[in-house]
């Protein structure tokens, strides 16, 4: 009778001990006991001092970008020639996270024990993704697991580069608000009162716009509290409610495309990604309907993961895909004739491929052109907000004579 395979759990044990010829050694060896430790260092004619259980720490969360490094780092020796389980464990030794660590050495166990990679993988869908973990069983069935690594590889630094790109367009001036907002509160809770009961003694009636002013901080004075209370709790609620609610997320993902300058960046990387996704999919032998189930969760916009659920039940029914991606009126002309091309000449992920390549392109330009055309205009209104403060403050001062 057949009995289920139970799955071992090993640690890390760091020892010491003499070899035959009575010379000091040290070393690392993982096991599921300290018994089988000592068992097999005496194997190899190592005679154990001290045995200990390497104490992890705890790691930092697992970003998308680790994994990204991971699956480059694994490609990259699987292509030197180095066998699957000893490339997990050099990688999982090299990190420096140690919550990667002990997710490679989950993974690597399962295989160790008669898993398929891709089986593995689908063990960890928060980190493993369905496209992720299609791929590699596409690799694992054609033998080509170490050519679809690499090309995993490509595709996750080039959607990680696209993110990071959008991330430092859109921080920049959410920054350089929040430093106005603080600037401005501090200005207002201590630097307005000095002066007003300076003014206070001058008994004469001020300019409306130092009034004005005067009015703000004593507002901000006797309820700062509730505005940093109010702005922080709303910005928290806002930022869970985007993450949970599915109508918050749908609304944004709306939004954003229709930002003003924001909204064709956004738009451009979209494209990228999708174009990128369907790409890397069909070139891996994935067949174009069921690579279409990840594209539209890749491309990370519900408008196109809606456009591209109607492309994939139009395709289904023997429509061809220019077809379907024309019938979504979402993408642009350009990608639409790229894809009629690679259809035509038999070469779609080729062409979907230089599709994307444009459009990363675009994004790098943009978000260039953003960050040269942002200076000026922060600089502007950072000059205005703070200088016409300090303008409305010092009328009084100016009328200084008239006023005594």
């Amino acid at each position: 009778m057949a009995t289920a395979a139970t799955k071992i759990t090993e640690f890390v044990f760091e020892w010491e001990g003499k070899d035959r010829n009575g010379k000091q050694v040290r070393g690392e060896t993982r096991a599921g006991g300290e018994n089988q430790v000592h068992a097999a260092l005496r194997r190899q004619g190592v005679t154990p001092t001290k045995v200990k259980k390497r104490r992890m720490r705890s790691g930092k969360k697992i970003k998308p970008k680790d994994i990204a490094i991971f699956t480059r780092q694994l490609a990259t020796m699987m292509k030197a020639g180095v066998p699957l389980l000893q490339a997990f464990d050099i990688v999982g030794r090299g990190n420096v996270n140690a919550s990667v660590t002990k997710l490679l050495n989950d993974v690597r166990t399962d295989v160790e024990t008669g898993t398929s990679l891709s089986a593995a993988f689908r063990k960890y869908p928060m980190y493993f993704d369905n496209l992720y973990c299609n791929l590699v069983e596409a690799g694992e069935a054609a033998g080509i697991l170490e050519a679809l690594l690499d090309r995993l590889a490509v595709y996750m630094e080039k959607t990680e580069g696209i993110k990071s790109k959008i991330k430092s367009a859109l921080m920049y001036p959410i920054s350089v608000v929040v430093v106005a907002f603080v600037v401005v509160s501090v200005i207002m809770i201590f630097v307005i009162p000095a002066f007003k009961e300076v003014f206070t003694s001058f008994g004469a009636d001020l300019p409306a716009p130092t009034l004005f002013v005067i009015a703000i901080s004593e507002f901000f004075v006797k309820f700062w509290y509730i505005i940093f209370g109010a702005i922080g709790g709303g910005f928290y609620f806002f930022m869970q409610a985007w993450k949970r609610s599915e109508k918050v997320q749908i609304f944004m993902d709306r939004a954003m495309l229709k930002m003003p300058v924001f909204g064709d960046l956004v738009f451009k990387s979209v494209i990228a990604r999708w174009t990128r996704t369907l790409s890397t999919m069909f070139a891996a032998g994935v067949p174009l309907v069921e690579a279409l189930d990840s594209v539209g969760g890749a491309s990370g916009n519900y408008v196109f993961a809606s456009a591209t659920e109607k492309i994939q039940t139009e395709v289904a029914s023997g429509t061809s895909l220019t077809a379907a991606m024309t019938n979504a009126n979402v993408f642009p002309t350009m990608v639409l004739q790229m894809c009629a091309i690679g259809e035509e000449s038999g070469a779609l992920d080729h062409m979907l491929g230089k599709a994307a390549d444009f459009y990363e392109a675009e994004v790098d330009d943009m978000v260039a052109g953003l960050s040269s055309l942002m200076e000026p205009i922060i600089i502007v209104f950072l000059g205005g907000l703070i200088g016409g403060i300090v303008v409305s403050m010092y009328l009084p001062i100016f009328k200084l004579g008239s006023v005594v």
